[in-house]
């Protein structure tokens, strides 16, 4: 029961809770979890912009962009002691130069295990047998495969959740780089019939082409980090990633040319530069989506070239048929303006101008360099340290606010 004097009054109003006047706080509340594991501002940056968090609506938060909203959320975020690294009373060394050393030399067995196979069948041409070759050949290609997989299980080009299930299309994507062309001539003069010739420079050039690779994926790796911790705002940090996702592209195919030209003069002839290297910046671009957390697009990229490849033996088988000869018709007009290495050109280029578009629009983005895991960390020796695998965090920068 209420006083009397107390149970009701006109003037008297009801009582409002009001929340809390700082919008940033609810943020942080909305964001626990991330502010409190990240272990860098521009990893709760990555966060908020993969929360749909653009930096128009960082205003509604009295922040001009998001870094600077983030800088904000890291600093009152509360957590946990870490305890420091052991001091160490030797002398400081540079365990980034060691890292970088240990991924280079074995992104350099592929095309080494590659080289030694060729100059080995090259030195005991009609010496050995048609099976000791066939040997050989399958010795050499099961080094190459078992250091492609060392390579791509560490530094710069691994995978966080490994290939995206791709190992069967690049492996028809190199064999019809090796077999493709005489296949196709065969089947348009009438065959197949006897054997295929093989053309191995283009295999050469591109196990050659595997340590380029590594180097342009650290390249972009380093260069989007440096550009998140100088970006003033989330457009400008896109815009400067795509830049240096054209400038790491180019760069690969310029060197991959120049190996497969090489790998041609190495067996007696020029052979075709364009098909292998489309095929090379398309297994590039494929990489570089699967390392930044995007396997799906590099699967569907690889696939549509190689639905393509498969495709135009079978357009021009079907052509034979009574009425039908009009499927052959585009395989047809390619082989007779470019050649029979026109196909894979062309599949494979329209491939990675494909991915190369997507790339530069998912790769743009903040949010996909945070799901990189921590290849550098590995390689400079943080599991010999028992730390986990965590994902990229760029260093800190500066706060501006």
């Amino acid at each position: 029961m209420r006083a009397p004097e107390i149970a009701y009054h006109p003037a008297r109003r009801p009582l409002v809770r009001r929340g809390s006047a700082d919008p940033v706080t609810v943020l942080l509340h909305r964001h626990r979890e991330l502010c409190e594991r990240a272990v860098d501002p521009l990893e709760i940056a990555a966060g908020l912009e993969a929360h749909g968090l653009t930096d128009r609506a960082a205003a509604r938060y009295r922040h001009r962009d998001v870094f600077s909203l983030a800088e904000e959320l890291y600093a009152r975020a509360p957590r946990p002691e870490r305890p420091g690294p052991p001091p160490y009373p030797g002398p400081r060394r540079r365990p980034g130069t060691e890292a970088r050393a240990g991924w280079t030399l074995r992104a350099l067995l592929p095309g080494a295990a590659c080289l030694a196979t060729a100059a080995v069948l090259r030195g005991t041409e009609g010496v050995l047998g048609g099976g000791s070759r066939l040997a050989v050949t399958a010795a050499g290609a099961l080094l190459v495969l078992l250091g492609l997989r060392l390579c791509l299980r560490t530094g710069p080009l691994r995978a966080p959740d490994g290939s995206g299930g791709v190992t069967l299309l690049v492996c028809w994507l190199l064999g019809y780089a090796v077999y493709g062309e005489d296949l196709l001539d065969q089947v348009i003069s009438g065959g197949p019939d006897g054997h295929w010739n093989a053309a191995p420079a283009p295999l050469l050039g591109l196990a050659l082409a595997v340590a380029p690779a590594a180097w342009c994926a650290h390249l972009f790796s380093v260069g989007a980090r440096h550009r998140l911790t100088g970006s003033h705002a989330l457009a400008d940090f896109g815009a400067g990633v795509r830049l240096l996702l054209l400038g790491v592209v180019a760069l690969f195919l310029c060197a991959t040319t120049a190996l497969v030209y090489l790998a041609g003069l190495g067996y007696g002839g020029d052979g075709a530069l364009l098909a292998p290297a489309a095929l090379g910046v398309l297994l590039l671009l494929a990489r570089l989506l699967a390392v930044h957390g995007f396997p799906e697009p590099a699967a569907t990229g690889l696939a549509a070239a190689c639905a393509v490849e498969v495709a135009a033996p079978f357009l021009v088988l079907a052509g034979r048929l009574p009425g039908l000869d009009l499927l052959a018709r585009p395989v047809d007009t390619v082989v007779r303006e470019a050649g029979a290495g026109g196909v894979p050109a062309l599949a494979c280029g329209i491939a990675a101008l494909g991915l190369l578009t997507h790339a530069s629009v998912t790769l743009s983005r903040a949010s996909a360099h945070a799901t990189v895991q921590a290849v550098d960390a590995q390689s400079r020796g943080a599991d010999a340290a028992g730390l986990p695998l965590a994902p990229h965090t760029p260093s800190t920068r500066r706060n501006r606010t």
